[in-house]
């Protein structure tokens, strides 16, 4: 926590500088962060009132409204009439976008000045890094989530972010590192089209989880290493992703699902049991240094 702590405000205190935070005059111009970016929202948003703008920016009630009138004196915005009075929609006029859109031309000549020295690849890890930085901290647009099917370099990430958070979770180090290296290593090497497939969550532009189906004999379609990212939970990922296993393993001609898990994964559990899916087998083993209580989960196709 304390290096987390210390690494947030530090990049804080860089970004203030990056973007100007600090000056009297945001690019040069006699309007202050404050009344930049509220120009940016009125510009952005249909007809919003004055409420939504100092709920969204987070200000005081009392200070949205002498900017608000500032602008108006300017010519920059209208206030029309609503139903209550309190609720009067503003808008921009002619010469507010003409003085947002010379703001908005700095500013992206600026920004693009400053991110011109990196290369594509830089800047696309760029994009990366900040729309995680903002899915982490949970701040602006809430990123959405897709799905698609594995591509080069993805079974290394799984193996390692799967090997990461079970040393961290449940202190399954090396052995189950070692697992997660065959069983990824196995699928791509016997990989089978049409009968295998492993389907990759992503938001904000990262891997949030993924999972694995295979072929294993006699019928079976077997399921391996689900997961969800611990900052991607609670979005229905992990559901989607045993639903994809079944649809497929349907449509390839299964007769069953399988797939072995361990009794402390809880999450885990509750989406395989809504799935339909119900423990055929219990036993403990010390796999993984101590002793675990695996199970074996069934479900006819």
């Amino acid at each position: 926590m304390e290096d987390a702590v210390t690494a947030l405000r530090a990049f804080n205190r860089f970004h203030t500088r990056f973007v100007g935070a600090l000056d009297a005059h945001y690019m040069q111009t006699d309007l202050s962060l404050v009344e930049a970016r509220l120009l940016y929202e009125i510009a952005h948003r249909d007809a919003p009132v004055a409420s939504e703008l100092q709920a969204e920016l987070g200000l005081d009630a009392g200070y949205v409204s002498r900017l608000l009138r500032r602008f108006q004196a300017h010519g920059w915005i209208s206030r029309g009439r609503g139903k209550d009075a309190r609720r009067r929609p503003i808008a921009s006029t002619s010469a507010g976008r003409e003085a947002f859109d010379a703001l908005d031309r700095r500013t992206r000549a600026e920004v693009e000045a400053r991110i011109a020295p990196l290369g594509a690849t830089d800047r696309a890890t760029l994009v990366k890094a900040l729309d995680m930085a903002r899915a982490l901290l949970g701040g602006g647009e809430r990123p959405g989530w897709t799905l698609r099917t594995f591509r080069a370099g993805d079974m290394g990430m799984i193996a390692a972010r799967q090997s990461i958070l079970y040393a961290e979770g449940w202190g399954w180090g090396r052995p189950m590192e070692i697992l997660q290296g065959e069983v990824t290593t196995a699928f791509l090497r016997d990989f089978k089209p049409g009968r295998e497939q492993c389907w990759v969550a992503e938001r904000a532009g990262m891997m949030a989880g993924s999972v694995l189906l295979v072929d294993g004999g006699d019928g079976i379609a077997r399921l391996r290493l689900l997961y969800v990212e611990p900052w991607a939970r609670g979005l229905g990922i992990g559901q989607a992703l045993v639903a994809e296993c079944i649809a497929f393993a349907r449509a390839a001609g299964y007769a069953r699902m399988q797939l072995w898990t361990h009794s402390v994964l809880l999450s885990a559990r509750r989406i395989y049991a809504a799935a339909g899916m119900k423990i055929v087998k219990e036993e403990t083993h010390e796999a993984f240094g101590k002793p675990e209580e695996g199970e074996i989960w069934e479900m006819k196709l």
